[in-house]
């Protein structure tokens, strides 16, 4: 296998969280019977350039083409950053009204609905069928097909060229990242600028947080190595922030070469990077060390709790989740079940674990001694919302960045 980005051979896994189901094919009760597809769930960095990725790609045919459950309007917290993100994206680019704006991986139309209100023109592109299908019932033209080269030829002859581009938790997500950026070069204005979000690498590493390493997520981005990759396509990355979202995210600037200043903080990142040693093969082997400490740690003390008869279900169902539950053989016989608000995972099962996906309302109906927290990015949201739960006795177990209990 050869490195995403530069193409080196010089690869070395530092983690292996063995072999699972895609995080995001959740069960039927009919499907429980049948057999599961396991594929490995192996995280490398390239010798060369320093980007961190998986070491097998599972094809997005797999991943994505079915009815993908993974809903970004259900979270308070998600439309908030996607309505702030419009807002200033809106404002400090100066967009002109009825400017072009694409959204590629625009799942049910959030951050499109934003630029709409402001008065953008906007199109959408996600190759999840079933939540294209919502966007564009939502009043937002949305293309259900995988975004690459051909496509934006296609787009540019239709629509012209687009002002702004977005793609937030997608850019990992695609094997064939030359395309894709050629593909952003056909369709972005000489003056127009690409803006990414991904999770970032150096707060993974530095937090703990294994469980954002699934098969969607075929890379972790840092800023070291995106930066002469982008320079390939005659584009420059000329900002770079974090966000708060999935734990700590980087948003990343990027216009054609030459034509915006780069910013300090692009090198300010890149310095940050190298003193915390975040490439050494050293640190890398660390961490893997202690995620297994981790998985011990979680383990002995839900093994506890349920030595001493309490009863635990979990909470929320994201992709995440399922590495956790699998890596760390998290099954029903632990967790009684889950509770989801997304109406597209309830009564369904986790992948691998086969655990029950139900309303967030049966949390109140039964009333657990414990719920662990699958979905812990979202833990002040979710708590505030299950406040009653903690009113009647309810613990909280946060498993991120170490296991703790709130009560």
């Amino acid at each position: 296998m050869n490195c995403r980005l530069c193409k080196s051979e010089k690869l070395e896994m530092f983690l292996d969280l063995g072999f699972t189901p895609p995080s995001d094919s959740f069960l039927t009760k009919q499907e429980l019977n049948k057999p599961e597809t396991y594929y490995p769930l192996q995280t490398c960095i390239c010798k060369d350039c320093g980007y961190m990725q998986l070491g097998y790609t599972v094809p997005g045919e797999v991943l994505y083409c079915r009815n993908y459950p993974y809903d970004n309007s259900t979270s308070t917290s998600f439309r908030k950053h996607f309505s702030d993100m419009g807002k200033k994206v809106t404002e400090q680019f100066e967009l002109a009204p009825k400017s072009l704006v694409i959204d590629i991986g625009s799942n049910v139309g959030i951050l499109l609905s934003r630029f709409k209100e402001l008065g953008m023109n906007v199109l959408g592109i996600d190759p999840a069928k079933n939540l294209a299908s919502k966007a564009i019932e939502k009043g937002f033209e949305t293309i259900p097909e995988f975004f690459n080269s051909k496509l934006a030829e296609q787009i540019v002859k239709e629509k012209g060229k687009a002002s702004i581009i977005t793609a937030t938790n997608v850019f990992v997500h695609i094997p064939d990242l030359d395309d894709f950026m050629e593909g952003i070069d056909i369709l972005l204005d000489e003056n127009g600028v690409f803006i990414f979000e991904v999770q970032y690498a150096a707060i993974l590493i530095e937090k703990l947080l294994y469980d954002m390493i699934y098969h969607e997520h075929l890379g972790y981005m840092s800023v070291k190595p995106i930066v002469p990759f982008i320079k390939r396509f005659n584009m420059d990355v000329f900002d770079v922030e974090l966000v708060d979202t999935h734990g700590g995210s980087l948003r990343v600037y990027i216009g054609k070469k030459g034509k915006r200043d780069i910013s300090p903080h692009v090198q300010e990142f890149i310095e940050k990077e190298n003193k915390m040693k975040l490439y050494s093969i050293d640190t890398l082997k660390k961490f893997a060390e202690d995620v297994k400490k981790h998985r011990n740690s979680l383990v002995s003390l839900l093994l506890e709790l349920k030595k001493q008869g309490k009863t635990i279900v979990g909470i929320g169902a994201p992709a995440k989740g399922n590495t956790l539950l699998n890596y760390c053989k998290i099954d029903a016989n632990i967790l009684d079940y889950i509770t989801e608000n997304a109406e597209t995972k309830i009564g369904l099962y986790t992948p691998g674990t086969h655990i029950a996906i139900h309303p967030d309302s049966k949390l109140s109906e039964d009333n657990p001694d414990y719920a662990l927290l699958l979905s812990w990015n979202l833990a002040n949201e979710i708590m505030r919302n299950l406040d009653s739960f903690k009113k009647q006795g309810g613990k909280f177990i946060i498993p991120m960045p170490f296991p703790r209990i709130v009560s």
